[in-house]
């Protein structure tokens, strides 16, 4: 695995901030969503996890939202107000380098 990427304080702050529209809907051992947490692991993103197993509030949420429980899937809340539900751990990994890898 590669190392953590490391931002100068200001360019860590804007991610930070960024990162607070996000969430990832995960399990523990599933393996598409071991993927995706490398991959924000790796990124030094502070993503909100939410364990829908370890927790029913966030498996409503993500059904009520998504539309369906399957996990990983990343709760996007764009600044005009939308709310993106991403499904697919390459789509996830892919949307997370594109937007921060840099």
């Amino acid at each position: 695995m590669s190392a953590t990427m490391t931002r100068s304080a200001q360019d860590q702050a804007a991610v930070d901030e960024a990162a607070t529209r996000l969430a990832l809907y995960h399990f523990q051992r599933c393996p598409f969503c071991v993927r995706v947490r490398h991959q924000i692991e790796r990124l030094n993103l502070p993503i909100e996890l939410r364990d829908i197993q370890r927790d029913p509030d966030h498996r409503r949420d993500l059904i009520a939202g998504g539309g369906r429980s399957m996990v990983p899937c990343l709760r996007i809340a764009h600044e005009d107000g939308r709310i993106e539900w991403m499904y697919e751990s390459a789509d996830i990994n892919r949307y997370l380098e594109q937007r921060f890898g840099h």
